[in-house]
C-alpha cells in the first residue's frame, strides 16, 4: 500500500484547508504532493470503485500528530462524501476526545499531554458513499504508568485531577477521600 511519512509542524499551516481538499479530491496518487488527502482519496475511491473496506494505519511517535492526521482524513471523507455540512460527521466521531483525554493521556518526556490510547475509528457510507455513520473505539495501550512513571513523566492526567479535587464536597458523598 501507499506509505506517507508527515511531521508534525506543532503549527497551523495553509496545507489543510477546503480548497487543498478539493484540489486533491478525484486525482491519482501520484499526480499531487504527498498529502494525508492523498492517502484518503486512494481509500474512497478504491472503496467507491471495489466496493470493498478500506483501512488507514496511522502511526508514529508521541507528538508526532496521529491524532490530527486521523481528523484530517475525516474531515476529507466527510467533504468529499457530500456530508461535511450536513453531519458534522468529525467533530460527532471526535467529541468524546476530552474525557478520553482526561483519563487516558499523560505527560512524556516527549509530549506534556501525550495520548496513551489506541484508537480504531470505523467509517460507515452508504450506497453514494456518504459517510451515514461513525464508531471509535479505544484501546488503553499502557497500563504500567498507573503504577510507574519514568523519571520527568507523569501518571495520567485523571491521577492529578482526582487529587486537586478530593477535598471538594462531592467526593464526601462518594466516599473517596483526600489523597496524600
Amino acid at each position: 500500500g501507499i506509505v506517507l511519512v508527515a511531521i508534525n509542524p506543532y503549527e497551523q499551516l495553509p496545507i489543510y484547508e477546503q480548497d487543498v481538499i478539493y484540489a486533491y479530491s478525484g486525482q491519482n496518487v501520484g499526480d499531487m504532493d504527498p498529502h494525508i488527502f492523498a492517502v484518503a482519496e486512494e481509500a474512497y475511491k478504491q472503496m467507491a470503485r471495489d466496493e470493498k473496506n478500506q483501512s488507514i494505519i496511522v502511526s508514529g511517535e508521541s507528538g508526532a500528530g496521529k491524532t490530527v492526521s486521523a481528523k484530517y482524513a475525516m474531515r476529507f471523507f466527510a467533504t468529499v462524501g457530500g456530508s461535511a455540512s450536513d453531519t458534522n460527521i468529525e467533530g460527532k466521531v471526535l467529541a468524546s476526545n476530552p474525557i478520553m483525554e482526561a483519563i487516558g493521556n499523560a505527560k512524556t518526556t516527549r509530549n506534556d499531554n501525550s495520548s496513551r490510547f489506541g484508537k480504531y475509528i470505523q467509517i460507515g457510507f452508504d450506497k453514494r458513499y456518504h459517510i451515514i455513520g461513525a464508531n471509535m473505539r479505544t484501546y488503553l495501550l499502557e497500563k504500567s504508568r498507573v503504577v510507574f512513571q519514568a523519571e520527568d513523566e507523569r501518571n495520567y492526567h485523571i491521577f492529578y485531577q482526582l487529587c486537586a479535587s478530593a477535598g471538594l464536597p462531592e467526593f464526601k458523598d462518594l466516599g473517596l477521600s483526600e489523597c496524600t
